[in-house]
């Protein structure tokens, strides 16, 4: 009876192990089913409420209509995030071959967002700078010290869109052939660009626009959720992760180097032709 008893409990406790396989089976399921909901409400909280800001002061002549780009930018955005959860969803019950199928969306979606955030950078900045040199005196007063800000931005921008592109072809070249890489990297890339919907947050504490080390350390916070899961279940951190951070903490660095200083301003000018 002891022995029993003593294989019981050892039993017990393999099950209360997250390393184990019993207990942590359904979260692996549907852990990246909530990363795709979570990243899809930081944007939601980050761009709706500025969004509808923006649109009031549009509808009270303070500023220009937003230009074409921008909603087709939204909407393609909208679309990669909507089917990186159905992706999720058909792995997390057992779809995979639905999955596999529609994946190959991403191969359309993902040139398109790139392209997309290449003309609404410059778009956005011209924009801004035209009011700022050429607008009626009130607005000009408004958006010339927004220019400088704006040029900071292009850092992110640049980097936010370069880093997209690198992470994502990662992970479509490993979906044959390492799995656990492309799960991992698809969500790591899209933790990119959720920069632009944190630093709407503005009743988050933030270091912006003086310096952009806060959105970083709110990314790095954004996907912290998947990397302590993984490293409870697996106990050890994922190659994904290396890759990763290996890439994005330098160019990370490099940013905040460059930010605000005026060989920067007069290189981002050059670049937009101003």
């Amino acid at each position: 009876m002891a022995s029993v008893a003593e294989s019981g409990f050892a039993r017990l406790h393999k099950l209360d192990n997250l390393s184990g396989t019993e207990r942590a089976q359904p979260i692996d399921r549907w852990i990246f089913v909530g990363m795709a909901v979570w990243f899809i409400l930081i944007v939601l909280v980050g761009f709706v409420p500025d969004s509808m800001m923006k649109v009031a002061i549009v509808k009270a002549g303070m500023r220009p209509p937003f230009p074409t780009i921008l909603h087709v930018h939204a909407v393609l955005m909208g679309s990669f995030l909507l089917l990186l959860l159905a992706q999720t969803l058909m792995v997390a019950t057992g779809r995979c071959a639905l999955h596999k199928q529609v994946g190959i969306a991403a191969f359309i979606l993902v040139p398109a967002l790139v392209v997309a955030g290449l003309i609404l950078a410059p778009t956005m900045f011209h924009q801004a700078w035209g009011g700022a040199h050429f607008g009626p005196p009130a607005v000009r007063m408004a958006l010339a010290p927004i220019v400088p800000i704006l040029e900071n931005i292009l850092l992110l921008q640049i980097s936010a869109g370069v880093l997209f592109a690198v992470f994502i072809g990662i992970a479509l070249n490993a979906r044959a052939t390492a799995p656990g890489v492309h799960k991992r990297m698809m969500f790591l890339a899209t933790a990119v660009p959720l920069g632009a919907a944190i630093d709407r947050m503005e009743w988050l504490p933030s270091s912006m626009p003086a310096s952009p080390w806060a959105t970083d350390l709110y990314i790095l916070l954004a996907v912290s959720p998947m990397f302590v899961w993984d490293l409870v279940r697996n106990r050890r951190v994922h190659e994904a992760y290396t890759v990763w951070l290996a890439i994005y903490l330098p160019v990370a660095a490099l940013v905040a180097f460059a930010w605000d200083k005026p060989w920067w301003h007069a290189a981002a000018e050059r670049m937009m032709g101003v």
